[in-house]
Parts: structure tokens; sequence; C-alpha cells
């Protein structure tokens, strides 16, 4: 049995998809500050993967129309192997993680790349991303937008599906 197994790193690309208004907005808006409306991915093995109404799909680093991420997060290392993600993903995307199952507040992006950190690494992301669906719900005006927002389907352009464990 190999003593020293392969090791990847595991990242978490963090993203602001408010491009900083949440920032200034979130305060008339909720009554309470927001540094960001966050969309995250986790970047293993030479690429980036994340999931949205599309379900999971994959890109280069910093490869959708989001551009770079605003933050890395340094999550460690997994003995994983490539092969043995890939079909975790895959059965993922066959069920939890299929494009109709998400939803903006309660199973998103953030939901997945959560998940998936605790598959390969053993650790969360940060608690003030997988908090901040609640905090936007527990306002006034968050209960207000759920029905608009709820009907929101996060897809950034980019990447390639995938299905059943292959790329589409």
């Amino acid at each position: 049995m190999d003593k020293n197994p392969t090791r990847y790193n595991v990242q978490l690309y963090i993203y602001d998809l408010s491009r900083g208004m949440a920032r200034s907005l979130s305060p008339i808006m909720l009554g309470k500050q927001l540094d960001g409306i966050w969309h995250t991915a986790i970047v293993a093995y030479g690429d980036e993967f994340f999931f949205g109404g599309e379900g999971i799909s994959s890109c280069s680093p910093g490869g959708t129309m989001l551009g770079p991420p605003d933050t890395v997060v340094e999550l460690g290392e997994t003995e994983v192997s490539e092969e043995i993600f890939m079909e975790y993903l895959s059965s993922l995307g066959e069920s939890t993680y299929r494009g109709d199952r998400y939803r903006l507040f309660e199973h998103n992006c953030n939901t997945f790349t959560n998940e998936v950190a605790q598959f390969l690494t053993g650790r969360s992301i940060p608690s003030y991303i997988t908090d901040l669906p609640s905090e936007i719900l527990s306002t006034p005006f968050g209960q207000i937008l759920r029905p608009i927002l709820d009907s929101i389907h996060i897809a950034p352009p980019g990447g390639n599906v995938i299905n059943g464990g292959r790329n589409i």
C-alpha cells in the first residue's frame, strides 16, 4: 500500500454577484449590512466546479462570465482521486444536484460547495456564506422579495454541465 498517497489542493472561489452593490444597498433595503451576494465554487484537479440552474458544471478556474473570483480560500488538501471525485459528482448530478432541484435560498451553489468541501477535506465553507439566505429572509423586505427570488435560477455561463458522468 502506498505510504505517501497523492494529495490534491482544494480551494473555494468566492464571487460577489452584486459586484459590491450589496454592501451599499443592503442597509437601506434590508436594514442590515451584507458584504455581498455570494456565489461559490470548488476548485480541485485543475477545474472549477459549481452548481446552478443547469446542474453541476465545470470550467477552467475563473472561466465563467463572472471572471476571476473576489476571494480564494484554501480549504486544504484531499487524498480523494480525481476519478472517485468525478464519480461522486456524477452521482450528485443525477440526484441531489440536478438542475431542477436548484432553489435560490435552500439548495444553491453554496449548499453544493459546502457538501463537496466536506467530502474532499472534511471542512465546511465559511458560515457568512451559508447563513446569507436566512439573513435575507429574516428581514421584512426579504420576505416580500422571496416569491420573486425563488423563481431565479443562477447558472453562470461558461461551464460544461456534468450529467451522468459525462460532460455535455
